[in-house]
């Protein structure tokens, strides 16, 4: 006598009944908002101070400082636009105690003499009464000026990275310069043409 040939047994897989748990886990959780109770308006205080008004344009002048890790830009609010002279006034009064409480400080010198700047086409010409040749202005120093005057209001519309800077080390009257640009990281580079 012969047997029909038996069904085989279905086995179950190892871990089939831990994917079911973990499915049925999951589901529960998503059925029950995941603890989140249902909630209505709440309160959220006061407006945000501080933010521009619609149709105001910000009027902010930037100024390079420096701390422990390099070069830092600097937003200050101003009434209009600065120049290069008004803004390197500013960079040469140094940073403010809110700036020296986050750590920044002017690399730049007490100077011997005035130092001036004139905005033309895409360019600035800075004068200063000390030299690099001789250590009084540091490269810190120069990138702090070149950055801060390029950022500045200059006509020509160029972006900062591509205002010429002129510097004349010797005060005014000196005929010789290099041409220095403010770098994407607010350092002063070289043009090299």
């Amino acid at each position: 006598m012969t047997h029909p040939p038996a069904r085989p047994r279905r086995v179950p897989r190892p871990g089939a009944a831990v994917l079911g748990a973990l499915a049925a886990l999951l589901a529960a959780a998503s059925a029950a908002g995941c603890g989140i109770a249902p909630a209505g308006p709440v309160p959220a205080g006061a407006p945000a101070s501080g933010v521009q008004r619609p149709g105001t344009e910000a009027r902010l002048v930037r100024l390079y400082f420096a701390d422990s890790h390099g070069i830092r830009a600097v937003s200050r609010p101003v009434e209009r636009p600065l120049g290069p002279q008004q803004a390197l006034d500013l960079l040469l009064a140094g940073p403010t105690s809110a700036e020296r409480g986050r750590g920044l400080i002017s690399r730049v010198p007490p100077m011997g003499g005035r130092l001036t700047a004139t905005a033309a086409d895409g360019a600035v010409d800075i004068s200063v009464p000390v030299t690099v040749a001789t250590g009084e202005l540091d490269v810190t120093a120069v990138s702090q000026l070149v950055c801060t005057a390029a950022h500045a209001e200059v006509p020509g519309d160029r972006p900062p990275t591509r205002v010429d800077v002129r510097i004349r080390e010797g005060g005014v009257h000196s005929r010789t310069h290099w041409t220095v640009r403010c770098g994407p990281n607010g350092n002063a580079v070289p043009v090299t043409n």
